[in-house]
């Protein structure tokens, strides 16, 4: 059995941060209807670097998180397809749309509507600031929610910032927040038989995350500290030098920093007061990094890596793209999966990367084709043949 089998999921957003959370709830079993616009469907299928994918409505930034979805095409600014989409919410446990606030209510949705028709209805709508507050109707993208949430201005060193992540972080936080929420929300009707409505914002998800950063200014005072690869926690903790290129150490203990001084045969440094206890090390640690890069530089990163590791010292090469994708750890863990899609062939995608003993969740069928599942979902609301004939002469779907 699913872990979410059974549960019917109608998704109405486009992009990342709706369909990064629907992907979750699809992985883990649940049938998620992906309701696209007929004249082209969401944004993503036409992002991504390989052109003759983004002509077939196929690409890349769509494939990455569309897998064990169906695709329906409605057009829900005309009658008879809101009148498809009310059949499909007497049907559905979960609506998750990223709209602007007050879109879904002025297409006749809202959640007060929709209870209408499922009274235990659990509707997640995922937006850049939320349904309320003085910025809730302002436009949102994953950049300007890392600016205006700090997450930019704690990021680099003092000669590059600001900086953003390199991907598109408060997206797919907020993703998973949102995929939290209605899991939560799902425990909460099988408990009570209540539905609910979910308000999630990117801003509100992206900073939490930050938690340690803000925990020692809202309750430290102490302002973020530009620090680069360096770890603020502790010393020696970051990116150092090696003959080869970069290796990270983590000598996050005591213990850690006393054999890694052992092992790069500086033994004297334990004892010296500018480096003896944890908070002077990380005072001080602009003087104790180029010592240690001064016998880390005599070998190779591989050479450390395996050495400071059977230490017990955290150690790690610092892996390319394709190399992290590739390590023999992602690969015992199936981290990617390979799924075919008959009109491209193999394509490798993310799996779910939690691991359940006894409900697995899994990809078992490639992102769909725009409208791929339209006359199958129709068809089983009720609709005939030529009543789906006379909706696609409408533009309906």
């Amino acid at each position: 059995m699913r872990l979410l089998e059974n549960i019917r999921v109608l998704d109405l957003t486009n992009v990342l941060s709706g369909p990064f959370a629907t992907l979750h709830l699809a992985l883990l079993g649940a049938e998620v209807i992906k309701i696209e616009n007929p004249g082209g469907g969401d944004l993503a299928r036409q992002l991504g670097n390989v052109k003759a994918l983004n002509k077939q409505l196929m690409g890349t930034s769509f494939l990455a998180q569309n897998a064990n979805k169906k695709s329906l095409t409605l057009n829900l600014k005309l009658e008879e397809g809101k009148e498809v989409f009310r059949r499909l919410v007497a049907t559905g446990d979960v609506v998750v749309e990223n709209f602007r606030p007050k879109v879904m209510e002025r297409l006749g949705f809202s959640y007060e509507a929709l209870c209408q028709i499922r009274p235990d209805i659990i509707y997640c709508a995922i937006s850049g600031f939320g349904q309320t507050g003085p910025d809730a109707f302002k436009p949102a993208y994953d950049q300007i929610i890392q600016g205006l949430s700090g997450v930019m201005a704690i990021n680099g060193d003092e000669r590059l910032n600001p900086l953003r992540c390199g991907f598109p972080v408060c997206d797919t936080v907020g993703g998973l927040n949102a995929a939290f929420a209605i899991m939560a929300a799902l425990f909460h009707r099988q408990r009570t038989g209540e539905g609910q409505f979910i308000d999630v914002a990117l801003l509100d998800s992206i900073m939490p995350l930050m938690g340690w950063v803000a925990a020692n200014l809202l309750i430290g005072g102490q302002q973020p500290v530009l620090m680069g690869n360096d770890n603020f926690t502790a010393a020696p903790s970051g990116t150092f030098r090696t003959a080869d290129g970069y290796i990270n150490i983590a000598a996050n203990q005591q213990k850690q920093w006393e054999d890694l001084a052992d092992e790069l045969g500086l033994g004297e440094l334990k004892s010296d007061p500018r480096f003896a206890e944890r908070d002077t090390r990380k005072a001080n640690r602009r003087e104790l990094t180029p010592l240690l890069e001064a016998r880390l530089t005599e070998k190779p990163t591989a050479h450390w890596v395996e050495v400071l590791n059977a230490k017990g010292i955290p150690s790690g090469e610092i892996l390319s793209l394709e190399a992290a994708l590739s390590q023999p750890q992602a690969r015992h863990r199936q981290v990617i999966a390979t799924v075919h899609e008959p009109g491209i062939g193999e394509i490798r995608l993310f799996n779910l990367t939690a691991k359940f003993s006894r409900t697995p969740g899994a990809i078992e069928s490639p992102p769909p084709r725009l409208s791929d599942h339209t006359e199958a979902i129709l068809g089983e609301l009720g609709y005939s043949g030529e009543d789906i004939a006379a909706l696609r002469e409408k533009g309906v779907i």
